[in-house]
């Protein structure tokens, strides 16, 4: 059994990725895990459970018989990876232990050339369904004449990889639009601000694709449901409506002229 497992161990690395990515992943000091990789020693109950854990298999599975253990789990990974569609469904899949604490409502705030000079803000419902943590986004904006009023919702699916939360989006409109943010949670126990990047399609004055700094906000549970809704727009970057940590992050990347950048500007 304990010959079994450094093989074991070794071959899911390789399917896996690097060996320094999966420590971290996994959260084990990598001449520790080499350890166990080279079978100069095994890990106790608790850290076998987190391998476990990260591998979504049992500590049972991680001990059987190499030869068993091939046959049932890295051969199927193998002729799954030949398939697209299960590709893309395991990067979502079985998600919820790493997002479970950033579930719930956040305002979501990024620059778009749609509306210029201002910040966008969405309300963004993180949830727990079906074995995958999936997203829902209500996005509104109204110019201040009201001649132009823009409405979506967007549905997406949430992965967690190498400390990086990876949303992808399609909007519920006659173009179908896909966007992607990639947020980098500075703490894995600091929730109330997410800062990344967002990349989608303007919808004015042209179909332009661009990216943009965001940044989103933890909503507090005492604030309402229409409050919430009430809250987001197109809201100026001047603005004392934004929070200052908000203003300044969004600021800052102006000055710096990458708040977003567009394909016309490659040429």
């Amino acid at each position: 059994m304990q010959k079994d497992f450094p093989e074991n161990l070794r071959s899911l690395c390789a399917e896996h990725g690097s060996i320094a990515q999966v420590c971290r992943d996994i959260g084990i000091n990598r001449q520790q895990f080499n350890r166990y990789l080279s079978g100069n020693g095994m890990p106790s109950a608790h850290t076998l459970r987190r391998i476990a854990r990260h591998f979504r298999m049992t500590e049972s599975d991680l001990l059987l018989e190499h030869q068993s253990f091939t046959e049932r789990f890295v051969q199927n990974v193998t002729h799954q990876k030949r398939r697209p569609m299960d590709v893309m469904t395991n990067i979502f899949r079985d998600q919820a232990r790493d997002l479970r604490r950033y579930l719930g409502f956040y305002h979501g705030h990024f620059c778009t050339p749609s509306w210029e000079g201002t910040a966008l803000r969405t309300l963004i419902w993180i949830r727990e369904q079906d074995g995958y943590v999936v997203a829902h986004t209500y996005e509104v904006a109204t110019t201040p004449d009201g001649s132009i009023r823009q409405r979506t919702r967007y549905s997406g699916l949430l992965s967690w990889r190498g400390n990086r939360i990876y949303l992808i989006e399609n909007a519920f409109s006659d173009d179908g639009f896909i966007s992607e943010t990639i947020l980098f949670p500075a703490h894995r126990q600091q929730v109330q601000y997410l800062r990344g990047m967002t990349i989608g399609v303007a919808t004015r004055p042209r179909l332009s694709p661009y990216s943009s700094p965001t940044i989103w906000k933890r909503i507090s549970e005492t604030v309402s449901a229409r409050e919430a809704v009430g809250a987001c727009g197109a809201i100026p970057l001047t603005s004392t409506k934004l929070d200052p940590t908000i203003q300044r992050f969004l600021s800052e990347s102006q000055e710096r002229d990458d708040t977003f950048s567009t394909i016309q500007g490659l040429f």
